[in-house]
């Protein structure tokens, strides 16, 4: 893996920064450090939330059982920490008790904050009618001189009813801000935001948007994400493929339980053989046959 995107959140960069530093005393290196913002009300940047006193003892629960991150338990509700803002308990509460809660940064906190995280990289997600917003992010970055590699810009058309020629022109957009000041851009292109645990239809959302959108792309790597799964790979030909690939939902959904087992256990997925095996073969599913591709592809 070539960089780890989470939350712009002082504990949850600690806990990152953890992990990097034993890949790094394992292995020599690690991945860049990036944390996500949103210049606005974003479905990554949400959290389920319910009165769990006002569900009926005979209710069957279908969130507990639709929720992929095991977030949702009878006794305490849903568990934030677990919660990522998929959406897909919403609207299956037959008495519509579960809400959502907006979860992203003001402006006056980002550039403090981000500066004490320090991390290589920023994604800023963004969408149609908020470049004023990013624009403002932007020169909050710029002008708290925190050095990035790369400031990662995500959208997609879902849900905001863009054709791949409108997102192409709110990308492009992006693109004259980042230029003016001097920021690097990466270009995420969320398919089907959250859901690349479902399946097929997603990866081929996903490779379909990234296709019909790179030839008129702005400059600058554009890599694939939302809906990214191990099905993805088999809708790309023998054709150059994005500059990168993002696991999320996929990801989590494999690798979560040896995580919440190894807690349970109350010790870190390294110290717990089975645990940290499994995990590793979970990942390596996924990011292998990436690497192979890669490699096959730069010899041709």
């Amino acid at each position: 893996m070539h960089c780890i995107d989470v939350a712009a959140d002082i504990a949850v960069v600690r806990a990152a920064r953890q992990g990097l530093d034993w890949v790094k005393s394992n292995y020599g290196n690690s991945p860049w450090l990036m944390v996500s913002i949103s210049d606005g009300k974003d479905p990554h940047f949400r959290k389920a939330w319910f009165d769990r006193n006002k569900c009926p003892t005979d209710c069957p629960r279908p969130c507990e059982a639709i929720c992929p991150a095991d977030a949702i338990q009878e006794l305490t509700g849903v568990n934030s920490n677990r919660c990522y803002g998929c959406g897909r308990c919403l609207p299956t509460c037959p008495l519509g008790l579960i809400n959502e809660i907006d979860h992203h940064l003001g402006l006056k906190e980002l550039g403090p904050l981000i500066k004490k995280l320090s991390p290589d990289a920023v994604e800023i997600h963004t969408a149609p009618g908020r470049l004023e917003a990013f624009k403002s992010i932007v020169k909050v970055l710029t002008t708290s001189q925190i050095p990035l590699n790369r400031i990662a810009v995500s959208c997609g058309s879902e849900g905001h009813g863009l054709t791949h020629e409108a997102l192409a022109k709110e990308l492009w957009q992006r693109y004259s801000c980042l230029k003016e000041y001097g920021q690097r851009p990466l270009w995420q292109l969320d398919g089907r935001p959250m859901s690349g645990d479902i399946g097929k239809g997603t990866a081929r959302v996903a490779v379909a948007l990234w296709r019909k959108t790179l030839p008129i792309a702005p400059p600058g790597p554009l890599q694939l994400a939302g809906g990214t799964n191990a099905q993805t790979i088999t809708h790309l030909n023998n054709e150059n493929g994005p500059a990168g690939i993002a696991f999320g939902s996929m990801a989590r959904k494999a690798v979560q339980p040896w995580l919440i087992e190894a807690q349970a256990r109350q010790k870190s997925l390294t110290e717990w053989p089975e645990g940290w095996e499994n995990a590793m073969s979970q990942a390596k599913q996924l990011i292998k046959p990436w690497l192979a591709r890669k490699e096959i592809l730069g010899r041709g």
